[in-house]
């Protein structure tokens, strides 16, 4: 049998690290998984998915499942390259939040979320019971329904680091979910993979850095969104060998100005985003302002030049955070050779 480009190369990539992932055995239907304390039911594959997120779309492309993905929604950043034009077959509603209207016009028989803003109690789509009074089974990302929700936030916070372990725990019941178990064994084994390089090379360099991974702000006045020291920004921070600059235990922290230069980060990631609603959405908006600001042109960082650019979508908890940290372990390199 055939084996795709992927496929064979991920199990290159296990003969390297000295096993071979087995076989898996095929879908058993009914399926019933427990995702997020609850039951759902397959009676089959399903065949007309929306989903709700990058994240969920990205996993679903990943898994070669481009035929039986209706439409997808909320888009922070465009797809993955490598996964574009598999992508061009999949309807986009919109790039933010859509109606519980619109996603129900595409005759779904299972819907995927990235985040509860999205799937859950206070989601502005729906609710999973909203759904399920409708025989839609529904699936909520893992990573997401780990965080206490005991914040004002909608996002919650973590009680311990997010690691990739729930991303492959999403792969894995996504592809056995559509009876794609094979494939979702490879695309899993290519990502420990990469992980298993990056703290090689973490571990080769021996810096200790903070690191301060900052989303976006409304404008150059107002707060700036971060991630916490418990999410993914925490997660790529420990992965090269660091730590978080900020020590908020919430998925999303605000904080001013005054307190990030009190926090002194060692290395500014900056992201960059594709939707485009505020102008510090834009990395190179970021960078102008962290460069020309009168106090925090000042920060030591900023004189270094330690300040990266990377994909803002990886700064949730997603196929994409191994790639986000990928991208500051490229730069950085970069900017130590230049300043030898």
């Amino acid at each position: 049998m055939r084996l795709s480009a992927l496929t064979t190369a991920a199990v290159g990539l296990t003969l390297a690290l000295g096993s071979v992932p087995a076989r898996a055995e095929p879908t058993q239907y009914p399926l019933v998984i427990e995702n997020c304390g609850v039951e759902v039911r397959f009676d089959k594959a399903p065949s007309r998915t929306v989903a709700l997120g990058a994240n969920s779309a990205e996993i679903l492309l990943l898994l070669g499942l481009e035929d039986r993905l209706a439409a997808s929604a909320f888009w922070p950043s465009k797809v993955m390259p490598e996964l574009a034009k598999a992508n061009e077959k999949v309807k986009v509603l919109t790039v933010e939040i859509p109606t519980f209207e619109a996603v129900l016009a595409q005759e779904p028989d299972f819907v995927a979320a990235q985040t509860v803003l999205l799937l859950g109690p206070e989601s502005k789509v729906a609710s999973r019971e909203d759904f399920a009074k409708l025989g839609i089974p529904s699936y909520l990302s893992p990573s997401t329904c780990t965080n206490r929700q005991d914040t004002k936030d909608i996002y919650g916070s973590r009680s311990e680091l997010w690691n990739m372990d729930l991303v492959y725990k999403e792969i894995d019941d996504l592809s056995r979910i559509f009876d794609v178990q094979d494939k979702g064994q490879a695309v899993i084994a290519d990502f420990k993979a990469r992980e298993a390089t990056l703290r090689e090379k973490a571990k080769a360099r021996g810096k200790d850095y903070s690191y301060l991974f900052w989303f976006s702000s409304p404008s150059p006045s107002a707060d700036a969104y971060l991630t916490g020291k418990l999410g993914p920004g925490g997660f790529i921070a420990d992965l090269l060998g660091g730590r978080s600059a900020i020590q908020s235990e919430a998925e999303w922290p605000t904080l001013n100005w005054e307190g990030i230069i009190a926090a002194n980060p060692d290395v500014f990631v900056v992201a960059d985003l594709d939707r485009n609603r505020w102008e510090l959405d834009k990395p190179a908006a970021k960078i102008k302002f962290l460069t020309t600001d009168p106090a925090v042109s000042q920060l030591e960082s900023v004189k270094q030049g330690r300040i990266v650019v990377m994909d803002g979508q990886a700064m949730n908890p997603t196929v994409r955070t191994i790639r986000g940290a990928e991208q500051v372990e490229k730069q950085l390199e970069e900017i130590e050779a230049k300043s030898k």
